[in-house]
């Protein structure tokens, strides 16, 4: 019995371990697109103090704090691709962002946003790995085997006294 006992133990335990280093992806909420979707593509006001309630609501604390940004398990898709996490700048860097990893290449990525947004990410150059940029800004890079999205903006100055 003791045995047993001590092996459902170590299974639980190794579990709880588990979950804690990759937490379980929540679906996105009604709201996912049109708030995360456009804040991607540079179409909103991009205030982190906000996005970041927001995916706390949305999908509870996020699981990681790296390269100041807060980052979010999420299960949700845009443009029908995949989404696997969302970030938000945290208030360390000049600039306040948004990104969001897919489980589609960029080339796939930019492809689905042209044809369910029609705004275009065009390749900066010629390299094996271009970043491609959209008019307003926002930007498609390789990460690994994925792509990454992100709109980047300075922090706006503090009001005048």
């Amino acid at each position: 019995m003791r045995r047993l006992f001590g092996s459902a133990m170590a299974a639980r335990a190794a579990l709880a371990v588990a979950c804690a280093v990759t937490p379980p992806a929540i679906a996105a909420p009604s709201t996912f697109g049109p708030v995360i979707g456009n804040a991607l593509l540079c179409r909103s006001h991009l205030d982190n103090a906000y996005f970041y309630s927001y995916l706390s609501s949305a999908f509870g604390p996020s699981y990681k704090h790296e390269g100041g940004a807060w980052w979010f398990k999420a299960e949700g898709a845009l443009w029908g691709a995949a989404v696997t996490d969302i970030m938000v700048s945290d208030d360390t860097s000049e600039l306040v962002f948004v990104g969001a990893v897919t489980e589609a290449t960029p080339e796939q990525l930019e492809e689905a946003i042209r044809a369910a947004a029609g705004m275009r990410h065009r390749a900066q150059d010629a390299s094996a790995f271009p970043i491609r940029q959209s008019a307003p800004g926002s930007q498609i890079v390789y990460f690994k085997n994925q792509s990454k999205i992100y709109c980047a903006k300075y922090k706006p100055l503090p009001p005048a006294r």
